[in-house]
């Protein structure tokens, strides 16, 4: 008779434990939203660039610790090596660029997200001393910070430009 009351028990209780177990509701799709973001961070960091050449503002569309891949150069990462990196084109008075996202697409979560498209960048020809445009493709990876702001963690440019050849 006791093992029939202890097995009647435990029955009911995995029952009741079962039946109280639910599972946690499913996270919420924050990818358009997210997406509605990076568009607006990089429409932002156009207009900044393109208009304003502001350097410093540019800047902190970068994270602390973000690296930039320019085409031909060693990787700089942390903003200070991004500056170093980029401070030479805006020194230039021929200095222009201008970038249009073609696709973006982030994750479920709202945590990262990635930005990919086409380039103008104009700048002055070392040897001609005069203007020269290259045009190419980018990738920029963004993650969502602590603040709610969308920052650049790693970006990537590549020209389409032939390499120059050697005489």
């Amino acid at each position: 008779m006791h093992i029939r009351v202890l097995l009647l028990t435990s029955l009911l209780l995995f029952a009741l434990t079962t039946a109280c177990t639910q599972a946690p509701p499913p996270a919420p799709d924050l990818r358009d939203a997210s997406i509605q973001a990076l568009k607006d961070t990089e429409a932002a960091w156009v207009k900044t660039t393109s208009t304003a050449k502001d350097l410093d503002k540019m800047i902190g569309f970068y994270a602390d610790d973000a690296s930039v891949f320019n085409p031909n150069e060693p990787v700089a990462t942390g903003k200070d090596a991004i500056r170093a990196a980029l401070k030479p084109m805006f020194d230039d008075p021929n200095f222009a660029i201008s970038f249009q996202a073609t696709r973006v697409e982030a994750d479920k979560s709202g945590e990262l997200g990635y930005t990919q498209g086409a380039y103008s960048l104009t700048m002055t020809n070392p040897k001609t001393k005069k203007p020269v445009t290259d045009q190419g493709k980018y990738v920029t990876v963004y993650k969502k910070q602590a603040d709610g702001s969308w920052k650049a963690v790693a970006d990537i440019l590549n020209s389409d430009m032939p390499l120059p050849t050697k005489k």
